[in-house]
């Protein structure tokens, strides 16, 4: 679910009142002083620039229908770029890591992305040490196109 910029606002608070808004149950979590930062000068700007695909921007959670809670999020860093690239970042709270829930979301990204007409690919990158992530990039079809130590690249066409 893409989150508004109302949402990510409350989001951002760690507060529990998004979790409350949507009626979800509330499952501690904190934002990585990393995450914060790209919320601050990137995420919220962007998602509330009225000139701006927000889509691109914004957070996608993942809620598990079963636990009725946030278990994890994805976005995109950006609209795609003159070569038609866009890259995703991803991550799953550490208590529902090896479900299967971004293999899955991620599936469901690249759906929404290949039915996006700019968009002709879609990249990743991934820490060299983070085998789960590579298997979920696998699973989805992406390919490794270069190392720069200590990541790793992944694309994937969508034409």
């Amino acid at each position: 679910m893409p989150l508004t910029l109302e949402q990510l606002n409350k989001y951002v608070k760690a507060d529990y009142s998004w979790e409350d808004d949507l009626k979800l149950n509330r499952s501690p979590r904190s934002l990585s002083p990393e995450l914060a930062d790209a919320f601050e000068k990137s995420i919220l700007p962007n998602v509330g620039d009225p000139k701006k695909n927000y889509l691109y921007y914004t957070l996608w959670t993942v809620i598990s229908k079963s636990e009725n809670k946030m278990v994890a999020g994805l976005l995109f860093t950006g609209e795609p770029n003159d070569a038609g690239e866009v890259e995703i970042g991803y991550g799953t709270e550490p208590q529902f890591q090896n479900n299967g829930y971004m293999t899955e979301t991620i599936g469901g990204m690249v759906s929404w992305a290949k039915n996006q007409p700019d968009v002709r690919t879609i990249v990743a990158q991934t820490d060299q040490a983070n085998l789960p992530s590579h298997k979920t990039l696998l699973k989805n079809n992406f390919s490794k196109y270069k190392t720069v130590d200590p990541m790793i690249w992944w694309r994937l066409s969508t034409v």
